[in-house]
């Protein structure tokens, strides 16, 4: 998950350092002192609480409370078009981990969000983002996720979106993989180690060592598949879902 675009900038450094170590209700409930009151701070709040559903597969109802609380601040269209991003991914996060089947409604907030966000939004990145998600893991278009991804890369590194763009250089380099492109894969996997070590990202940092690791000889991959089992101990078994790769 990416930063939600009201972010323009990284959000205030105490709450930043809680979030990338996997801290999410700390850091939800330290935004709540900056002011939930109005839609920038709510819809960061929702967001922190939708990236701990996708690391932790849990806090689905404090993330849909939080969700439907920044959407009731919503006033104009692009922020509007900005709590239909996240309110797609939020069903696309609950449809993918097997949750509940919500694949209509994140394709349908999904392209609300198109229709009201401005040319020109910053939120538009994201939404190409999760738009490729959508393609790629539930309608199995990679060739539309692709486009997506590509979309959504040229956007972030347009605005300097460090973690945004380790995402689209990630995902970009599954679908080079799958293609059999190692050399690409290898080359968007990197980028996007790099940009995780360097933000201090560490809760990414264990999914993005595997899949180096998954492409990488012998010992060099070993050496990745440990430090990511390291990152996994350290932060009591978060992402879960990693949980049987890493034992």
């Amino acid at each position: 998950m990416a930063a939600n675009a009201s972010e323009t900038s990284m959000p205030p450094p105490d709450i930043w350092r809680l979030r990338a170590r996997g801290c999410w209700t700390e850091a939800a409930t330290l935004l709540a002192t900056h002011g939930t009151t109005r839609f920038g701070p709510a819809l960061t709040r929702a967001a922190l609480l939708s990236e701990q559903c996708l690391f932790t597969l849990g806090g689905w109802p404090e993330a849909e409370d939080a969700l439907r609380a920044a959407e009731a601040l919503a006033r104009t269209d692009d922020e509007r078009g900005e709590a239909a991003c996240e309110r797609g991914h939020l069903a696309y996060l609950a449809t993918q981990f097997g949750v509940r089947d919500r694949a209509d409604e994140a394709s349908a907030a999904l392209g609300r969000s198109a229709a009201l966000l401005t040319p020109g939004a910053a939120g538009r990145p994201l939404l190409d983002f999760r738009r490729g998600l959508v393609a790629e893991k539930l309608a199995d278009d990679p060739a539309a996720a692709r486009a997506a991804y590509r979309r959504a890369h040229a956007g972030a590194v347009a605005r300097g979106d460090a973690l945004l763009t380790s995402f689209t250089w990630r995902h970009l380099a599954v679908l080079a993989a799958r293609e059999g492109d190692l050399a690409e894969a290898r080359r968007g996997f990197t980028e996007s180690l790099r940009i995780r070590t360097e933000l201090g990202y560490v809760i990414g940092a264990a999914p993005a060592l595997l899949s180096l690791a998954g492409i990488e000889p012998e010992p060099e991959a070993g050496r990745l598949h440990a430090e990511a089992a390291r990152l996994f101990r350290l932060l009591d078994g978060v992402p879960v879902w990693l949980a049987d790769e890493l034992g």
